[in-house]
């Protein structure tokens, strides 16, 4: 697995202040990402939060993801968090280190008061004295947030004073990534209000994930509840490492409902899930990989996006139409770029491989956002991608109407067909997964070769020639 070490630099430590008539939690910035351009330590918010004792809450569980792994919990994982600013929301997203859980907390227009939210994202500070501080939050007293450097730092900078180097996966950025997509396909398949979504979350286990590599999970929505069921049933939703949905604790004693999102139900599959908690003007969402012991970056969502020359120019295109909308719409963004609407949503993968935009599921849209690290790698470090780049330069694959044949450095020959619309393949990968993790090398190999082909037919009839 390829690490790097991610270099975070603030002015100071962000820190809950005692001020006259209440006090003051100063979230300190990091280098990010603006509409004009990068900024050492850009401000975002400043302002009075509605509810405190929620927004502490919903913080301190973003933090908890940040810094948890739920497999192999031995090895330490210490991220900072993700702070978007979106013009009507503060978005604060983090990755958990073993890359199977994703968490964000939306604090909506409702949640924020007497403060303007700017737009951009960097990382944000949060550390152990903050934890504790926020943590012995009791009351709601007035509490002032701030997202970025005070009004007199910002014009006196000097540089920063406080640094963290963190190790940085290559698959925990892919996990990015393929969150997005996978949520996507999600739609909402339970909501429940808030004494039966307590109930509900109070009685899940809160041990070691080891049980849950004993096999998946399922939920189905009964009245206001959801009942444990053995097997996926139309309607269930997969519940893969229920011990993962700890964090969640932190926000009970404030939720108003819960709602649940899967995907449709596909055979016995264990499948990955969302789970957000309604708060007073927050939401608070944790997308759980299909196993604890599964990370998001295998999945393979983002790979047939990324096989095509087409999508990446259509990226380029779409990402300078981007603006930090809280909601993407994909239909303005079609109008306004002269693409189809699915050319736009696959554009809209692509980015996603690099950060640049994240999903939804409560409004069903994408939103824009840049992560403040080198996640342009992540397309490039991608095994699958590499292996089928190299087949295809190396002339391994052969196109034979709906069939493809690939052979491999070791002289296999592996048969590609394509089964109304998806390609399945003789290899073992397929016989494994079944597409459950994305296509394989040989299959995106001559899904980049059949487009190829394609691109070539069309230019020769624009060109007025004989496409025989």
């Amino acid at each position: 697995m390829t690490r790097s070490l991610q270099a975070v630099a603030y002015t100071r430590s962000s820190a809950l202040e005692s001020a006259p008539g209440g006090r003051r939690l100063g979230l300190e910035t990091s280098r990010g990402a603006t509409p004009t351009g990068f900024e050492e330590h850009p401000r975002f918010f400043a302002g009075l939060l509605t509810s405190p004792q929620v927004a502490a809450a919903g913080l301190l569980a973003v933090a908890d993801v940040a810094a948890a792994r739920y497999y192999q919990r031995q090895l330490r994982a210490s991220l900072d968090p993700v702070v978007t600013g979106n013009g009507d929301r503060l978005r604060f997203e983090s990755f958990s280190g073993c890359g199977g859980v994703y968490a964000r907390l939306d604090v909506l227009t409702a949640g924020l008061d007497r403060g303007e939210v700017g737009h951009g994202t960097t990382n944000v500070d949060v550390n152990n004295p903050l934890r504790e501080a926020l943590s012995r939050i009791g009351t709601d007293d007035p509490l002032h947030l701030r997202v970025g450097p005070d009004e007199m730092a910002v014009t006196t900078l000097d540089g920063p004073v406080v640094e963290k180097k963190v190790p940085l996966p290559d698959r925990w950025l892919r996990g990015f990534a393929e969150a997005q997509v996978i949520a996507a396909g999600f739609d909402l398949r339970a909501e429940l209000p808030a004494a039966e979504a307590v109930r509900f979350l109070r009685s899940l286990p809160r041990g070691s994930a080891r049980g849950a590599a004993r096999g998946a999970q399922w939920v189905v929505p009964t009245g206001h509840g959801l009942r444990a069921t053995t097997r996926p049933v139309p309607g269930a939703v997969c519940l893969p490492g229920p011990e993962r949905l700890i964090a969640l604790q932190r926000v009970l004693r404030h939720a108003t409902a819960l709602r649940v999102y899967g995907p449709p139900v596909a055979g016995e599959a264990a499948a990955a899930g969302a789970w957000e908690v309604v708060l007073p003007g927050m939401r608070l969402t944790l997308t759980l990989s299909p196993d604890a012991a599964r990370g998001f970056s295998g999945e393979g969502g983002v790979l047939d996006a990324l096989a095509t020359d087409e999508a990446a120019e259509d990226a380029e295109l779409i990402a300078v139409l981007l603006a930090w909308e809280p909601c993407i719409d994909v239909g303005e963004l079609a109008t306004a770029s002269g693409l189809p609407a699915e050319r736009v949503r696959a554009a809209l993968v692509r980015l996603g491989t690099s950060g640049r935009v994240g999903y939804d599921t409560a409004e069903a849209a994408y939103f824009h956002r840049e992560l403040p690290y080198d996640a342009g790698r992540v397309e490039r470090h991608n095994p699958r991608l590499r292996a089928a780049r190299a087949l295809v330069a190396a002339g391994a694959v052969a196109l034979d109407g709906a069939l493809g044949t690939v052979t491999a450095d070791d002289g296999r020959v592996h048969r590609v067909r394509d089964e109304s619309g998806t390609l399945s393949c003789s290899c073992l990968w397929w016989a494994k997964y079944r597409g459950g993790r994305g296509p394989c090398k040989h299959a995106l190999a001559v899904r980049m070769v059949r487009r190829g082909a394609q691109v070539r037919h069309e230019q020769v009839l624009v060109d007025g020639g004989d496409a025989r």
